[in-house]
């Protein structure tokens, strides 16, 4: 692969331009890797350009925003879950990718401590496990409360599925431990429960699971304890976060009380004092690693002594005394027989690439992803070449490697056995799906076309389909209760929905609704009763309570045939189209049948706030003419009222620009934004000069400092209700 350009070489415009493309793919990655347990790009490839990120940031100081991801770690706690406010941050860790680093590592130690005569330094060498960080606060030694790592300062409030897991006790055994400490540590699946959890979804006609992280985060994640306690998790301890006192005064005797507390812990931690010593551990753990049954991907260095942990400290949200020395991805040889292309939720065009089968670090590869037509040809996001700038073609000879151990990818051709009659890849320009022209949108900001192709056929297109139905009967949108992801998932399969307008006459198929329900949950009990010995009598006596509510379902439909405006046009699913842009849309043309003539006759107006891309997308969707006759068949159904704004002519906040931050106690984001507009402010989601007020809720941060910063006008919750109350 091709390097960058110097950064010394770069203008400042070069440089901004850079930073803003990077900061929109780190932030894309983390919310895919921590939040929606699907990662996009490999961590080898999240690692550098956060490197160079920050390079860029440390060589034009000037381009650093208060949205600055140094220091950042993680992504916002998922919608869903209650949010615990970590008291003392749960950090990320600096990479190591070579013996070099390892020992510019502890040399920066010796460097830092080299005043104190005759100290010897000792750190300890333990896996790097391959799961999901989590919190868990014993008060008296007993287990209250329990958080995802969120962003590293707020996560997701998990307890009960927490107690689920056998390796988590609910009393600390022994004694000695401080009045309140939070223990922290990894929830991770075994290999052999991942195998299984696959057999039985398999038997039951269930979903198929990628790999064991990415399982082990999503069941940790479930609204249904029951289905968590199904999976049979595991927890490693390592680390804690707030406490009364430590446990003990170095980390490796710390994580041996927590042993005796009743926690397991890696049997692999060691103590090493020289650089030698910790590549000798990281070795020896390196060969084990397929041995050891569950996931690991490198192996975490700390210096040992509380006390020199402290003053070494931490730098850009890292500790200082502490690193993760990764493994490297391991590779093979194989055949490239065929690249399929998949369409996904938001009508991406993704090409997979068919492998003769592999083995690669002990899992049989025969899968791989391509990401983009670009990255066939041999460039990556940002027109580099890669590969050398060599493309990708049928009956190529390639060298393949897991990276971290999860996304497999191509990192060579070998050119030399290309085929004579290999020709370059032609990427499709329609969906396969449903034959919707496929087009690569044009980034407003910077004029470059987007990486990705995408379907423009959102209405019609069944590759969509699924995710279209649950993002329009979702609380931001049509809000229809009852009509929740895994019902829909259901309905659709069944052949009972197929677009949006058929939620609204699902009447006329109660008997097939009813029977659909009825078939699911029986093989949701028998999976149950043999992933955890519950009786399946109970189980579905507990689902025949779930279902008996369907007129309920029916009643909840009824009552969205007239929406507001403004939650009917989100619906419809329109990309870039999210809930501010749906207000502005419904305040300008007041009507659905006005804000469909403007598209179809292609001649939107110019609205403060709505810019070029938005502009297209919503242009592109009504030149489709089935997405405008599937809308029009929807009407038939749905009636949306007219959007009137009616506003006070003493109303303190008219015309003003408002932001909100923070979690807000008072009322939801959707409620403070509709407020806002009734008297005639408009909500904006981010700070700048034009920006009039910032309502600020507890865990305000970066838009709080900028706002201040700016010298902004800065209320509370209760500020803001006492000042549109005038």
């Amino acid at each position: 692969m091709s390097e960058p350009r110097e950064i010394e070489s770069l203008s400042e415009a070069e440089a901004r331009d850079e930073l803003d493309h990077l900061q929109t793919a780190l932030t894309a990655a983390d919310l895919a890797y921590h939040q929606n347990d699907a990662p996009e790009i490999t961590d080898a490839a999240y690692d550098a350009m956060k490197r160079r990120y920050l390079q860029l940031e440390n060589a034009f100081p000037e381009l650093r925003t208060a949205d600055s991801l140094a220091g950042k770690v993680g992504a916002p706690a998922a919608d869903g879950f209650a949010k615990i406010r970590h008291e003392v941050p749960m950090l990320s860790l600096g990479k190591a990718y070579s013996e070099a680093d390892v020992v510019e590592f502890v040399e920066r130690a010796k460097r830092f401590f080299e005043r104190d005569k005759g100290l010897e330094l000792v750190f300890t060498a333990e896996p790097k496990i391959d799961g999901l960080s989590a919190s868990l606060r014993y008060e008296n030694g007993v287990f209250v409360r329990g958080a995802t790592r969120g962003d590293g300062t707020v996560g997701e409030d998990i307890t009960e599925n927490l107690r689920t897991i056998a390796d988590i006790p609910k009393h600390l055994k022994g004694k000695g431990w401080p009045q309140t400490i939070e223990i922290r540590g990894e929830v991770y699946m075994t290999y052999a429960e991942f195998q299984a959890l696959k057999a039985r979804s398999a038997a039951a006609g269930g979903q198929d699971y990628v790999n064991p992280r990415n399982t082990a985060a999503g069941s940790l994640r479930q609204k249904d304890a029951s289905i968590t306690a199904s999976r049979k998790l595991r927890f490693f301890a390592y680390a804690w976060g707030a406490t009364s006192e430590d446990p003990a005064p170095t980390q490796f005797d710390a994580v041996q009380k927590f042993a005796d507390w009743g926690f397991a812990v890696s049997p692999l931690m060691v103590r090493a004092t020289t650089v030698d010593a910790l590549v000798a551990q990281y070795r020896e753990i390196e060969a084990q690693r397929s041995s050891l049954g569950y996931d690991i991907d490198g192996v975490v260095y700390k210096l040992d002594r509380l006390d020199l942990q402290r003053r070494w400290g931490f730098v850009t949200g890292e500790p200082r005394w502490a690193i993760a020395h990764k493994f490297p991805a391991e590779q093979a040889t194989t055949v490239l027989r065929q690249i399929d292309i998949q369409v996904g939720r938001t009508g991406t065009l993704a090409p997979v690439g068919r492998l003769d089968p592999v083995t690669v670090g002990g899992v049989t590869v025969v899968n791989v992803t391509l990401h983009n037509e670009d990255y066939i040809k041999g460039f990556d996001s940002f027109g580099v070449p890669i590969r050398d700038g060599v493309d990708i073609r049928l009956g190529d000879t390639v060298v393949i490697q897991r990276a971290g151990d999860v996304i497999p990818q191509i990192v060579r051709v070998v050119i030399e056995k290309r085929p004579a009659s290999a020709v370059p890849y032609e990427f499709p320009t329609t969906c396969p799906v449903c034959g919707s022209p496929a087009v690569r949108e044009v980034n407003e900001k910077t004029g470059k076309e987007d990486a990705r192709r995408r379907c423009t056929g959102e209405l019609i297109c069944a590759a969509q389909a699924v995710e279209q139905l649950k993002h329009f009967v979702a609380r931001g949108a049509m809000d229809i209760e009852g009509l929740g992801a895994e019902n829909i998932e259901l309905f659709f399969e069944k052949g009972l929905l197929k677009s949006s307008v058929d939620i609204f006459r699902l009447h006329a198929k109660r008997d097939a609704v009813q029977q659909a329900l009825h078939d699911r949950r029986e093989a949701q009990a028998l999976v149950r009763e043999t992933a955890s010995g519950t009786k399946r009598k109970k189980v579905l006596a507990a689902q025949d309570r779930t279902y008996e509510g369907l007129d309920k379902l029916f009643a909840n439909i009824d009552a969205r045939r007239e929406p507001e405006l403004d939650r009917f046009i989100l619906a419809l699913g329109i990309r870039h189209v999210g809930e501010t842009i749906g207000a502005l849309f419904a305040r300008t043309f007041s009507t659905i049948e006005a804000f469909r003539a403007a598209g179809i006759a292609g001649e939107l107006p110019s609205i403060h706030g709505i810019g070029e891309t938005v502009g297209s997308a919503v242009l592109g969707f009504f030149a489709n003419e089935r997405n405008v006759a599937a809308l029009d068949d929807l009407l038939t159904e749905v009636h949306p009222k007219p959007y009137l704004v009616t506003v006070s002519a003493t109303s303190e906040v008219a015309g003003k620009t408002v932001v909100f931050t923070g979690s807000l106690e008072r009322m939801s984001r959707t409620e403070a934004k509709a407020m806002a507009e009734r008297h005639g402010a408009r909500v904006a989601g981010s700070i700048s000069a034009s920006t009039d007020i910032l309502v600020a809720g507890p865990g305000a941060g970066s838009k709080l400092k900028k706002a201040e910063e700016l010298g902004l006008q800065v209320l509370t919750e209760d500020e803001w209700f006492e000042l549109v109350s005038k």
